[in-house]
């Protein structure tokens, strides 16, 4: 089975990214998701339009985990693209209307499939359940590091 974490490039990978919100968080890595080819001009705009509508924070384990995506239309090839934060910043969790989530890993959904949308966001969830791969994702200083942390947990699915 071909997981997402194929799609996994060190230049949508950042440690220690410093934002002031979701919205700028969002910006950031919406904006190297653009200027990698992977999504069109007006993917952030998207995306952050869709998290003010159905928000994607999530706490994990003790982690405060976001994972923005917006609708295929918006994107010209699948990809994840991640950014561990140097400071957490605050998301809605998802499903409610405005519980707080302080998020320090945010891991952005670009999927050009509108049908493979819900597999991908599970295979996501699969690897994230797991403590320790957040604790050692979010202790990574570099984006290979990171890479092998999760190719390691796929491979034991």
């Amino acid at each position: 089975m071909k997981m997402i974490w194929g799609l996994l490039k060190e230049t949508l990978i950042f440690t220690g990214m410093e934002a002031e919100s979701s919205n700028d968080v969002m910006k950031k890595l919406g904006g190297a998701v653009i200027h990698e080819g992977y999504a069109r001009d007006d993917y952030v705009d998207a995306l952050i339009a869709r998290e003010e509508e159905y928000p994607t924070g999530l706490l994990m384990d003790g982690y405060g985990v976001a994972i923005p995506h917006t609708d295929a239309s918006h994107v010209t090839k699948s990809a994840i693209a991640i950014a561990v934060l140097k400071n957490p910043v605050r998301f809605i969790q998802m499903a409610t209307d405005d519980d707080p989530v302080d998020v320090q890993l945010v891991f952005m959904l670009v999927v050009d499939d509108p049908k493979k949308h819900m597999d991908e966001l599970q295979k996501i969830l699969m690897i994230l359940q797991d403590k320790e791969v957040l604790t050692k994702v979010y202790e990574s200083e570099t984006a290979d590091k990171i890479i092998s942390i999760i190719k390691e947990k796929e491979k034991s699915l």
